[in-house]
């Protein structure tokens, strides 16, 4: 366990040193934060249309992937310098637009909006293009802490296709590409590689059905950066640019694994 942590060590500091290094100098402290999303000229916006696909589609398999979990959209730091703090969201259309209130760990709920949707509305942070990122959080009530339910993270996968919330602009492995095909079948493709986001910094992750127990190799953790040679360059055009230590792939695919099962996390804090 010491040795690999002593070999997990360089390779995090150097990723999460990377992407400092590979980002031009336009790439620095974002500009101020604008009072108003309208203000913004380059937002970092997801389609409301969109959005709303991805809700009906768990209202549609949550039933038999996630029956009694909820859905929650959030929002995710991309760069360093972006601030989390006081995120305004607004919902803007051509004559339309209204506010979505933010929860403090900055995820939120859409509101069904006929005239929005008539409007191809956007949903609009007051950030700018590049510093964030957008996942889907889908949680079954009740489970023992440090711990998901596959079915839970199965359903988050289609979700978050069908809504269009990934925003790699361009592969951090090669394989990452395959997340631009934006459907929601991506997820059940043995080779996908969606990336998930824990709390809290990983040590480990462990799959656990009754008896069964299957520790999650090195290369589902980090991005996959122990098998990316050209990780500095790489990372700036990922999400997971400031997350790497908390990211992991999970096989969605595998019958062999039900929806029941655990996804159990060992957090670095909490590593011996």
């Amino acid at each position: 366990m010491a040795r690999f942590t002593s070999l997990l060590a360089p390779l995090l500091a150097l990723a999460l040193a990377g992407p400092a290094a590979a980002q031009p100098a336009s790439g620095g402290a974002l500009p101020p934060v604008t009072i108003s999303a309208q203000a913004n000229r380059d937002p970092v916006e997801k389609s409301y249309r969109k959005m709303l696909r991805g809700m009906e589609l768990f209202e549609r398999r949550s039933p038999q992937l996630a029956p009694g979990a909820t859905l929650r959209f959030k929002l995710l730091p991309r760069r360093r310098s972006t601030d989390m703090s006081r995120i305004e969201l607004d919902v803007i259309g051509s004559q339309t637009e209204f506010s979505v209130p933010v929860a403090p760990d900055h995820s939120f709920t859409l509101a069904r909006n006929a005239k929005a949707l008539a409007e191809n509305a956007q949903v609009t942070p007051n950030r700018a293009s590049g510093s964030m990122t957008w996942r889907t959080e889908i949680r079954t009530p009740g489970l023992p802490p440090g711990t998901r339910r596959l079915g839970d993270l199965r359903l988050e996968c289609e979700v978050g296709m069908e809504a269009g919330l990934v925003s790699n602009s361009r592969t951090i492995v090669g394989q990452l590409a395959n997340l631009l095909t934006d459907t929601p079948a991506y997820c059940r493709r043995e080779d996908q590689l969606y990336l998930f986001f824990a709390e809290r910094p990983i040590f480990a992750v462990t799959l656990v059905a009754g008896a069964r127990r299957e520790v999650l190799a090195i290369d589902r953790l980090y991005a996959a950066a122990s098998d990316d040679a050209w990780l500095a360059a790489d990372l700036p055009y990922c999400d997971c640019e400031v997350l790497l230590d908390r990211t992991y792939f999970l096989p969605l695919a595998d019958a062999r694994w039900p929806d029941d099962t655990l996804v159990q996390f060992e957090f670095m804090e909490d590593a011996p």
